[in-house]
């Protein structure tokens, strides 16, 4: 997609080269690992704890930032991180459909992801790229890895066989999820780029309240516990609290008079 927009002159980048390619790396690595893990775990245990696990990625961001970018987090953005995790970990203690497997994925789709955000945050920093050529590298690098893990799982070879290709609605669910996927690549790279990498995890997994409670009625795996529903409830108010914190700090920060007083 990006590279149709850059051929119809919509947006405009240097042609490909091993450098800039050199310049990416290891961010399409984490991506690749951070798509794969997620995709898996998603599968494998309900959409409430799969939501609550992956506000896991958010403490492991904020100790990322803190060794890579030596970022140091405000107390109470550490009270928030932890009310988020901590209530993850109740949810996680109570729950009755456990899975090994879709646990050790999420955790992992959790680690990537931080790896991942601040590794954009790097990049970023760096002025190196812009966001479009970001974008671009990102998605021409793991083409062929992706693309061959597809083929050794089978999906390659179900994706060609499927019969609806051909289908105009299905055709246009399918662009519309392109198009879709490209936004939101996008708007992670502005988010991180204007915010931090912390921000940027902790307002991906607020988007996902709606997703936590829908999902106890929606799909039929969740089973209600009063230890896990009350685990869940604290961590979605961990990071309702973490948005505010940053709301404020904000509004204060347009207070400041940037001027001296005569």
């Amino acid at each position: 997609l990006i590279w149709a927009l850059r051929q119809a002159g919509f947006i405009d980048f240097p042609q490909v080269s091993l450098a800039t390619c050199g310049k990416v790396f290891p961010l399409p690595i984490f991506f690749g690992a951070n798509l794969v893990c997620g995709l898996g775990g998603t599968q494998k245990i309900s959409l409430p704890m799969f939501t609550a696990l992956r506000r896991f990625s958010i403490l492991m961001t904020m100790i990322g930032e803190y060794l890579v970018l030596r970022k140091k987090p405000s107390k109470g953005v550490v009270i928030s991180v932890f009310a988020m995790v901590g209530g993850a970990v109740i949810a996680a203690c109570r729950d009755l459909t456990f899975d090994f497997s879709g646990y050790t994925l999420v955790l992992l789709n959790d680690f990537f992801t931080a790896a991942n955000i601040i590794c954009v945050r790097k990049v970023v920093d760096a002025k190196d790229l812009s966001n479009y050529e970001l974008l671009f590298y990102n998605a021409l690098l793991m083409m062929v890895p992706l693309s061959f893990l597809s083929w050794l799982l089978g999906d390659l070879a179900m994706a060609l066989e499927f019969q609806r290709w051909t289908e105009p609605g299905f055709l246009s669910a399918f662009l519309c999820s392109c198009l879709m996927g490209f936004m939101i690549m996008h708007a992670t790279v502005l988010c991180t780029a204007f915010n931090s990498a912390l921000t940027t995890t902790i307002v991906g997994c607020l988007k996902n309240i709606m997703t936590t409670y829908v999902g106890m009625y929606v799909g039929g795996d969740y089973i209600f516990n009063l230890a896990n529903f009350v685990g869940l409830n604290i961590s979605v108010a961990g990071s309702l609290l973490y948005s505010y914190l940053t709301f404020v700090h904000k509004q204060s920060q347009q207070q400041i008079p940037t001027t001296q007083p005569k």
